[in-house]
């Protein structure tokens, strides 16, 4: 459970911590992917050494910014569709809809656990290897702290409203891989349903979940 933690520990660190350039403009179609990720963790940063709240571990607060800095640059259609593999198929539309908002409202809900953790943190970014006509890139980070170095990879897609982080490399293993098997086997055990039931679930206990603070 504490490598568990840990690991969702460094994903909110790296969508969440500033590197030591700073940018006023927000994200458009047009901007670079790695250009994104810097801005996009910039923004939320500041947000966040701003607001006294949201470091002692208001949840509501914290849950408005990830929705409102981060998941407008993820495509959580496409990495719910990968955590799920060949079952996503199995799913009816309505089926697709629900398990695409329980993702989404985990993954936010474990960022929220960990970004009132985060302090003295920083992230520095490696330059981007890619050709101009590609349509997805892996940009490369490294999260600085107390202990080791941490690598992050972020893998993007360029989609018709600019690029999108679908997935997260962290300590070596992607987060859609986290997943995959925890998604298999409750489907294996109570199907479709019973996947879209076991993360409604989760997500209650986490809505009711006291700050670690």
């Amino acid at each position: 459970m504490k490598s568990h933690n840990r690991f969702f520990q460094y994903l909110a660190t790296g969508l969440l911590l500033v590197s030591s350039a700073v940018f006023a403009q927000t994200p458009d179609q047009a901007t670079a992917p790695d250009v994104l990720i810097k801005m996009v963790v910039t923004d939320v940063m500041t947000s966040v050494k701003a607001d006294p709240d949201i470091q002692k571990g208001n949840i509501p607060k914290i849950v408005d910014l990830v929705e409102k800095k981060i998941v407008p640059y993820t495509d959580m259609r496409r990495t719910t569709e990968m955590a799920m593999g060949p079952n996503w198929k199995k799913a009816t539309p309505e089926q697709q809809a629900q398990l695409v908002t329980e993702f989404k409202n985990l993954l936010i809900r474990t960022y929220s656990g960990a970004l009132s953790q985060l302090r003295d943190q920083t992230v520095q970014f490696k330059a981007l290897r890619a050709a101009p006509d590609d349509k997805e890139v892996v940009v490369k980070t490294v999260v600085i702290g107390r202990g080791d170095p941490v690598p992050l990879d972020y893998r993007l897609e360029k989609t018709a409203n600019g690029w999108k982080v679908y997935d997260m490399n962290i300590m070596g293993v992607w987060l859609v891989e986290a997943y995959r098997n925890q998604f298999a086997n409750q489907i294996s055990q109570n199907g479709v349903e019973g996947l879209v039931k076991f993360l409604q679930e989760r997500n209650k206990q986490l809505a009711t979940a006291k700050p670690a603070n």
